[in-house]
């Protein structure tokens, strides 16, 4: 059960503070003589405190307020009917286990005013007052990051000064990754910066996680050089390292490149994931480099990745660019063979091979193919076929075609008997 003692009087004279490095409040040791000496009943009288803001387990928030020689210092009111419909609903959702300690500073969060205080101060003041451990402050974070609150980041790069946090590497990369999320890769690089100033060293998660960001952000050079910092460490590069630069190579317009870091994978049994793969694929596919596409779909084979109906239409797209309408039909039945349900997009892909080659009765004697086996072509394989008879000027084959789409689309609406 969480207590909040603490030996303050409610008034006494400014004394001089010395800070220390993570910006934590030490007062004169004279004045901790004069606290011992008096006794106080805390019940029967309301603090107020120079600097700081005392979180108490009712309802307050702060607002400022002058003391006699001048000084500004921080006075606390309750919380009045003045709260927003959002701020009531966002208290009301926090949970009924969640311990004092906690719930103080949440509900001083949910309420923040950058007006009335600076979140600096109201950290501190929590910290000083309520002594958080490690696990509250965890506790605390996680609410915010799963309320997606706003003061999330910024609370979690202030935490990492306070000594009760007990910061690590991990901490640190947590912020880095969601500032990479979010594209704010200035904020991202600043907190590396701090981080390696206390003392922290980058480690495979967190260049992996630059690496990743600089993908994102087109900056394939600095992506480049992370990497290779990233092989001095001397450990064993994982898949999710090799995998973001070669996603950084996908996103250059350099699959070749992406593919020789492949290759290196393979030789070491590393496999990436199956959206390495695709992208990859997806790259060769739109470029209509046919080789370079079979080799990444054997890859895949070889990973033990299943393909699917997708990775198929990425192949057979690949040949159809290319002008090979022959292999996007072999690499059609292959996936048949396979026992892969073609989509109506595969269809429509090796219908639009035929197209390009301007092979209408090859066209024609795949579709009687599909119908003897029972394959119904949908809406975008028939849309394809329109296309191609509205180019050969077939008015009369296209309204029959519509027509033949438009009766298939009822019948399967209607309920079965």
């Amino acid at each position: 059960m969480d207590t909040v003692a603490t030996t303050m009087v409610p008034s006494f004279k400014p004394v001089k503070t010395l800070t220390t490095e993570i910006g934590k409040t030490r007062f004169h040791q004279s004045m901790y003589k004069s606290f011992l000496a008096v006794p106080i009943n805390f019940c029967s009288q309301k603090l107020h405190f120079r600097r700081a803001l005392v979180i108490s387990s009712a309802e307050e928030t702060a607002s400022m307020a002058e003391t006699e020689d001048g000084e500004t210092r921080f006075k606390w009111v309750e919380v009045g009917p003045d709260l927003t419909e959002a701020q009531k609903e966002a208290i009301s959702q926090l949970s009924p286990k969640m311990t004092k300690r906690r719930r103080a500073l949440m509900k001083q969060l949910i309420c923040f005013s950058p007006h009335k205080a600076t979140l600096s101060e109201l950290l501190v003041a929590w910290v000083r007052i309520m002594k958080p451990r490690r696990a509250d402050w965890l506790a605390v974070l996680k609410q915010l990051k799963a309320m997606d609150h706003p003061l999330y980041l910024e609370v979690a790069e202030l935490a990492l000064l306070e000594e009760s946090f007990e910061a690590n590497i991990r901490d640190y990369t947590k912020i880095i990754h969601s500032y990479g999320k979010q594209n704010r890769l200035k904020d991202a690089e600043k907190t590396l910066v701090a981080m390696k100033s206390r003392g922290f060293f980058c480690d495979q998660v967190t260049l992996t996680t630059f690496i990743h960001m600089y993908s994102k952000a087109g900056k394939l050079e600095l992506a480049e050089e992370t990497f290779e910092e990233l092989k001095l460490l001397g450990e064993p590069l994982d898949k999710r390292s090799y995998g973001s630069m070669i996603m950084a190579y996908i996103r250059a317009g350099m699959p070749d490149q992406g593919e020789v870091l492949l290759r290196e994978m393979d030789a070491q049994e590393i496999y990436a994931g199956r959206e390495v793969y695709k992208a990859l694929l997806r790259e060769y596919s739109m470029k209509g480099d046919a080789e370079g596409a079979q080799r990444v779909f054997d890859a895949i084979q070889l990973a033990v990745i299943s393909p699917d109906a997708k990775l198929c239409g990425l192949l057979i797209n690949a040949y159809g660019i290319s002008g090979q309408s022959q292999k996007a039909l072999v690499a059609f039945e292959n996936m048949r063979r396979a026992g892969i349900e073609p989509s109506d997009k595969c269809i429509a892909l090796v219908l639009s091979a035929y197209e390009k080659e301007n092979k209408l009765q090859k066209g024609l004697e795949f579709l009687i193919d599909l119908e003897n086996d029972g394959i119904i072509i949908g809406k975008e394989a028939s849309e394809t076929l329109v296309g191609w008879f509205r180019k050969l000027g077939v008015v009369k084959e296209v309204d029959l075609v519509l027509r033949e789409y438009a009766l298939k689309e009822a019948n399967s609406k209607m309920p079965a008997n």
